[in-house]
Order: C-alpha cells, then structure tokens, then sequence
C-alpha cells in the first residue's frame, strides 16, 4: 500500500482535504474512541477498524497513536466547522448567522460519539483542551475558521470607535459559547442553546444589543 497515500490538499475554507487511506484512519479512529475511549484503543484496534496493517498507521501517522488521535480529532472539528459555514451559506441576516452558527455547532459537538464517550468515561483527556492555557489555541482555531463566515455581517477589524465589534471577537464568542454549553449543560430546556429558538432567543437577547450601531444597520 506504499502508494496509497496522498499528500494532503487545502480547500478554500482552509481545511486540510485527505487522501481515502487517511480517511479511513482518522475515520476508524474516532469509531475506536466511541466505543473503547482513548486508553484502551490501540494502533491494532484502529488498523483492524481501518482494513490496514499497522505499520501503515505508522506510515501514514509517523508520530503513532498520539499522532492519529490529534490528526482525528484535528480533522472532525474542521468538518463540525464546515457544517456551521454550509448552514450560514444562504443566511442574509447577522442574526440568522449567529443563531444558527451557535446552534448548529453546539449540537454537532454534543452529536460527537467519541467525544461523548470521553466526557463520560475519560474527562481527564479532554480537560487539558478547554481550560486555562489549553483553551487558547482552541479558540483561536475556532476563530480563524468562524471569522470568515461572518465577514458579510460585521467588520473585519478590532473594536471600531464607535463600539461596533469585529467579526474575530464575534467568531471567538461563538466559539465560547459552544465550549461552555458543551462542556457545562444548562439543565433547562429553554436555555438549550442546541435549540434553534433557545439559540435565537439567546442571541436577540444578549448578542446583538452588544455589536453596535453599525452592525445592526448592516
């Protein structure tokens, strides 16, 4: 299988396109991970999930098992993103986007099987990734990715003189919320922020009284 794998391709948005043998790894490694958890999956597991021998994981994933987990991981919060950026795709309006972006993001991350399973049964593996210094580079990911999307709506800059916000500082809200509703459930069905009204609701209420004239008007 020496030829199999391809170089990796950029798409517009940014996100790294893999070749069908990368895909089947990172693909069987978050099936591992759904059902076994980060511990307990091993190279063979993800090899035997994947149809390939190990020494192609290692081929393909130099780095190993920790090489193949962040590539996976890595790789399904690029598609969470790309799901967010096709709902906003026909959006017209700043506050569609943000309603949807928020709930449409909130719930493919709550819809993540490994990740659930890991929250479960391992929080340990995934609390280094939303607290303290671990968040930042999570956000700024997050943000680099968002940003793009709501460059229609709002200004691409820092804080406008006249208290507009920028896209960036509404991208890293975004990605705020979708970390501490994720992470930190509201028990409370009407502050369900998966929920495309609860979404809406939140964001009449809190987000877009806060953006500026100059947003508004936009």
């Amino acid at each position: 299988m020496a030829g199999d794998a391809a170089a990796p391709t950029r798409s517009p948005t940014g996100a790294i396109g893999r070749s069908p043998l990368e895909q089947r790894i990172l693909d069987a490694t978050m099936v591992c991970v759904a059902r076994w958890g980060v511990a307990k999956t091993t190279l063979d597991d993800i090899a035997r999930e994947a149809a390939c021998s190990r020494a192609t994981v290692y081929r393909v994933f130099p780095g190993g098992k920790d090489a193949v987990l962040e590539a996976a991981f890595t790789h399904d919060l690029y598609r969470v993103l790309l799901d967010v950026g096709s709902a906003l795709a026909s959006i017209d309006s700043l506050e569609d986007a943000l309603a949807v972006g928020v709930s449409v993001g909130i719930a493919a991350v709550r819809g993540h099987e490994a990740l659930t399973y890991l929250l479960e049964h391992e929080p340990g593996v995934v609390l280094p990734w939303i607290s303290f210094h671990g968040l930042d580079p999570l956000l700024a990911f997050v943000t680099k990715m968002i940003k793009p999307m709501l460059i229609r709506f709002l200004p691409d800059a820092g804080k406008l003189t006249d208290g507009t916000a920028s896209a960036g500082e509404i991208a890293e809200v975004i990605g705020r919320l979708v970390v501490s509703y994720v992470f930190e459930p509201i028990e409370a069905p009407h502050l369900d922020l998966a929920d495309p009204a609860a979404a809406r609701r939140f964001v009449r209420t809190f987000l877009l009284p806060d953006l500026g004239s100059t947003a508004l008007a936009g």
